[in-house]
């Protein structure tokens, strides 16, 4: 894939998520059972730094848990013959709360559906949130995200790529043209 355009620099990826934070806030009217989750593996970081802009912001800290949606994909045997499974990390009962999942990219809604599955084998959340750094259309299910840090139109020989310092080294979004297309 070669960059077609840089769309998020590092200043922009950090006024989206201090703006969703401060959306997540006000949605809730609070954060008193709001507990921020992150699907691996973007979403982890990007829930990680909304949990330090909603404690700045109440002054208080909202709980980050990390959810592994490997086994709960739908396309798990193209993926890999066998694939890494990470361990769930979710130090706080969902039950009654408001669960508010993050990830870096909503595109098809497939990831965002495992999530949902994964989440309820671990109990029952009282609502759940979407929060993502991007949201490039093309759904094929009807998922829709609460917060979202910029809504992108792109065609599908695209590719949203969104990258963080800690897991990347660097914090911007690109879009990527598949080598494959024309």
């Amino acid at each position: 894939m070669k960059p077609k355009a840089e769309i998020m620099d590092a200043d922009q990826i950090r006024r989206a998520i201090t703006r969703i934070a401060h959306e997540i806030v006000e949605a809730n009217k609070g954060i008193q059972d709001v507990r921020l989750v992150g699907i691996r593996t973007r979403g982890v970081p990007l829930a990680r730094r909304l949990a330090q802009r909603v404690e700045a912001i109440e002054g208080t800290a909202c709980p980050v848990g990390i959810l592994d949606i490997t086994l709960y994909r739908d396309d798990l045997t193209t993926i890999a013959h066998q694939p890494i499974v990470h361990k769930t990390e979710i130090p706080f009962a969902i039950d009654d709360k408001i669960i508010v999942l993050v990830d870096d990219v909503l595109f098809t809604g497939r990831t965002v559906r495992a999530a949902l599955d994964a989440l309820m084998d671990l109990g029952r959340p009282r609502r759940v949130q979407l929060a993502v750094m991007v949201d490039r259309g093309h759904r094929e299910l009807p998922i829709r995200a609460d917060f979202v840090g910029k809504n992108v139109p792109t065609s599908l020989e695209e590719v949203v790529q969104v990258e963080l310092v800690e897991t990347d080294g660097v914090d911007r979004v690109r879009i990527m043209q598949r080598s494959d297309a024309r």
